[in-house]
């Protein structure tokens, strides 16, 4: 379908129902962090990843360098730890959701790559097309995911797909990835140049430019021209520097064709493509054996990734101190390569794994003694902490009456906090005034109590104010005709709260449903 600005649009049943997303706090238990009481910038997060992600808006939009998600396939296969099928258009509404706060996490110049097969990889393609603006797709990366084919298919699926999106591609630039042992070999010296090894490159390229024309004499007085159809790369006068430069190569005899040098000791890497093969960056296989070994046969993750994997995307898209995200978090691969290689990061899982799998795996590579994946590649010794989190339960449930009231899990402290983020104010209390929980502007100011306030207390509150600044006053109840305060806006908690959010939602993760014959017509 195409919209009314001429883009293509993806529908699907029910495209337009959107969660009303309680931004809920986030909540340390410092005996889970490691080590416990440490500071740190790295996050594990245990709750729903549509919560979180809603959790982490206020504070992280816009830093987030680099996002890598492995969310569930859609494929109708059923997994120890996912539920990995579910109706097309259901699949779709919930990356949606997940997808446009992502995007707002990331910072502009940020990129996101997603892993995904073919069961929905072309459908995701264009929901990111939608969500990031066609202008800002970076690469579709194919990888070898396979070390033989799959005899089941008859056709043998070998590889998975990695969508990578720019926030703004404009300002996007990746670094070059270190180069292979592989790669390394392929330097000689033939010249004995004192720069040390170099390889050589065409020094040709497509098209025609008069003044790229010219006639090379070689010294081995050999004459060339270019090829039909294709040009010197430079104008002379810059072909005459590099050759007295000495990085021109006229071959051994001296009356070869020009071939441009580039010397190992002054390349700091080589551009990615996007094939990447299983020897490069790993497979299901050795992600399996690295499971095995980090939790035992019993209890090894059916499809993690290999940390090779992750070690590539975060080479190319991030550097040391830069912050990742994961809101897939599966058994930790992002998180614990992540750590390894200097970076900052936040992950989110939902499943019981969060405790029986990721946990442990990060509390080895703070220790060191994660001895398996790209441990010994790094010169990883260990170092660093983490701090664990959950959501908060939500602010509103229902009495026994059915009315909405204030969850008994809420203080105070933990009321004024959530009220702050649910009313879009940075929560800062005062060390002087103790009704300044948080401020909206330099001069706008919020103040929550569960308390009943009288006509008296707000008079002096409207007081204390000032004349140039304002104040929102979320209370229980209040005993005084609001409107009298010219400094004060009053409102009542839960009242003023009902409509804003989906209260009392603690789950919004992906459903196992199983593709019916009658909605075959969603695809």
């Amino acid at each position: 379908m195409v919209d009314r600005r001429g883009r293509l649009e993806l529908v699907w049943v029910n495209k337009d129902d959107r969660p009303l997303l309680e931004p809920r706090i986030l909540l340390e238990e410092d005996s889970k962090s490691y080590p416990p009481g440490a500071a740190s910038d790295n996050m594990l997060i245990f709750g729903d990843n549509l919560l979180a992600l809603k959790a982490l808006e206020q504070d992280f939009a816009g830093k987030v360098k680099c996002c890598f998600i492995d969310p569930p396939y859609n494929t109708g296969s059923a997994f120890t730890h996912y539920d990995d099928g579910m109706e097309h258009s259901i699949w779709l509404g919930l990356m949606r959701d997940r997808l446009e706060l992502i995007r707002n996490l990331l910072s502009e110049d940020g990129s996101l790559w997603i892993s995904i097969d073919d069961n929905e990889a072309h459908y995701l393609k264009v929901l990111c097309d939608e969500i990031f603006g066609r202008i800002n797709f970076v690469a579709n990366v194919v990888w070898q995911k396979r070390t033989s084919p799959d005899a089941r298919l008859g056709l043998g699926g070998a590889h998975d797909h990695i969508l990578v999106f720019a926030k703004d591609a404009s300002k996007l630039k990746f670094r070059p990835i270190l180069r292979s042992d592989k790669q390394t070999k392929g330097y000689r010296n033939p010249d004995n140049d004192p720069r040390g090894p170099w390889t050589s490159s065409d020094f040709t390229a497509q098209g025609y430019r008069p003044n790229q024309m010219y006639e090379i004499v070689t010294p081995g007085g050999a004459r060339h021209k270019p090829q039909a159809g294709r040009c010197w790369k430079n104008i002379e006068p810059v072909f005459r520097q590099l050759v007295e430069d000495n990085r021109v190569y006229f071959g051994r005899d001296g009356k070869g064709v020009p071939r441009r040098k580039t010397f190992l000791s002054e390349s700091e890497g080589i551009a990615a493509w996007s094939w990447w093969n299983n020897e490069d960056v790993g497979h299901n296989q050795e992600a399996k054996k690295e499971s095995i070994v980090l939790f035992g046969a019993a209890d090894a993750f059916a499809t993690p990734k290999p940390e090779r994997l992750i070690k590539r995307v975060l080479e190319i898209a991030t550097d040391p101190g830069d912050l990742v995200l994961d809101s897939f978090a599966g058994s930790g691969t992002t998180g614990a390569v992540a750590h390894k290689m200097g970076r900052r990061w936040i992950m989110v899982e939902l499943g019981e794994h969060c405790h029986t799998h990721i946990l442990p795996r990060l509390r080895k590579v703070v220790d060191g003694s994660d001895v398996g994946g790209v441990t010994k590649t790094l010169g990883w010794t260990g170092g660093g902490a983490f701090r664990y989190f959950k959501l908060a339960p939500s602010l509103l449930q229902k009495d026994l009456f059915g009315r909405p009231v204030i969850a008994q899990d809420y203080d105070a402290a933990m009321l004024a906090r959530a009220v702050c983020r649910i009313e879009g104010f940075t929560y800062a209390p005062s060390d002087i005034f103790h009704w300044q929980h948080g401020y909206s502007t330099e001069s706008d100011f919020i103040y929550v109590t569960p308390k009943v306030l009288d006509a008296e207390e707000l008079a002096l509150l409207d007081e204390q104010v000032g004349r140039r600044q304002s104040l929102l006053v979320m209370c229980r109840a209040f005993r005084a005709h609001a409107g009298r305060f010219e400094r004060l806006t009053v409102r009542k908690i839960p009242g003023h709260l009902l409509a804003s959010c989906d209260w009392g939602r603690d789950d919004y993760s992906l459903p196992s449903a199983r593709l019916a014959p009658e909605a075959a017509a969603d695809y």
